[in-house]
């Protein structure tokens, strides 16, 4: 009995430690985390890729004008084959309409290993033989245990704790269901509309192409369309060739691909207000881009509107959260110009 006592007090401790410790980020950890706090088999378009995903992609407006359940299952500068096992991971608990996959990380990042915010893309992973097949893909033998196993690279967080490093465990279940992945910009940089005609072909690496037909035949296998596309940002060149490429691959494959910054104009992008940077849309920028997203979807596919649905009431909640972040940024913005005066 005394061992049976003893045992329980050291998972709790071990299930606090961790809960308070593990590290917590709006750019993958918590994106990854989230989707094992969504209701099972909810979630009807999943949105995948880069951060181009979560902070251009806002599933508030999505919901609350389409009613359309999606969810920002990305990460930082995430490569395909990444998202190849995040698929894996996913249809464990959903199994989505529609996965949405933007490819701006393979057509700008060329390296076999991509380390600069490969920690986004791994902590918020549950251990699982699937984690450990996306690992050994995704990084070098030499350099395995600096990101895994988790615990003994958050162990050592005690200085860095906030507020929210407390309100991480089960019994916050309410929270966490209804974050939808979505983590907006609200800087305002103005940036140049770029001008790009290029007709060329190429770009996507051996690596990343080997991957994006895995995914293709993955999801076909699953029974989910699959919309390939690169969110609007500032466009190069170089960028443009390996998305031709996509394009190609796409058409032999039957499957669709969207360049979205074919379509600057009819999403009423202003380059001087609506973006955080060259690479990310604001959030007014990702209101405009989410719109035009969400008009495409319910055009081409047959979804369902949820609004409305027992079930969905997360969602609902989820617009009241960006309703909030808003606010939030206004109240912030109204306090500095009075403090300007």
């Amino acid at each position: 009995m005394l061992r049976a006592g003893f045992l329980l007090l050291l998972i709790a401790t071990f299930y606090l430690a961790s809960s308070i410790l593990r590290v917590k980020s709006g750019h993958g950890i918590n994106q990854l985390e989230g989707l094992y706090w969504q209701p099972e088999h909810s979630i009807d378009v999943m949105m995948m890729g880069s951060s181009h995903i979560h902070c251009n992609v806002n599933t508030a407006l999505l919901w609350e004008k389409y009613g359309i359940a999606a969810y920002d299952y990305s990460g930082a500068e995430q490569p395909l084959w990444m998202s190849y096992y995040y698929l894996k991971e996913l249809y464990k608990y959903q199994s989505p309409e529609v996965i949405v996959l933007d490819l701006y990380v393979p057509a700008r990042y060329k390296s076999d290993y991509q380390y600069d915010w490969i920690s986004e893309n791994i902590l918020g992973m549950r251990f699982s033989a699937n984690k450990l097949k996306m690992m050994a893909v995704s990084v070098e033998k030499s350099r395995y245990f600096q990101y895994f196993p988790s615990f003994t690279i958050y162990h050592s967080r005690y200085d860095d704790l906030e507020k929210d490093d407390f309100n991480d465990f089960f019994w916050n279940s309410g929270e966490k269901e209804d974050f939808k992945g979505y983590t907006p910009y609200w800087q305002r940089t103005p940036q140049t509309k770029p001008e790009i005609s290029e007709n060329g072909k190429g770009g996507l690496t051996e690596k990343s192409e080997k991957y994006l037909r895995k995914i293709i035949a993955y999801t076909k296998e699953k029974g989910s369309k699959l919309v390939l596309m690169a969110a609007p940002y500032v466009l190069t060149a170089e960028d443009k060739l390996t998305y031709n490429q996509v394009a190609e691959i796409a058409e032999s494959e039957g499957i669709v691909f969207v360049d979205f910054n074919e379509y600057y104009d009819e999403m009423e992008l202003d380059f001087a207000q609506d973006f955080n940077d060259a690479s990310h849309l604001n959030y007014w920028g990702g209101c405009k881009f989410s719109d035009y997203l969400g008009e495409f979807l319910v055009a081409r596919f047959e979804l369902s509107d949820r609004r409305g649905q027992a079930g969905y009431e997360s969602w609902d909640d989820h617009v009241v959260l960006i309703a909030k972040e808003l606010q939030n940024y206004q109240n912030g913005m109204m306090g500095q110009q009075e403090d300007a005066q």
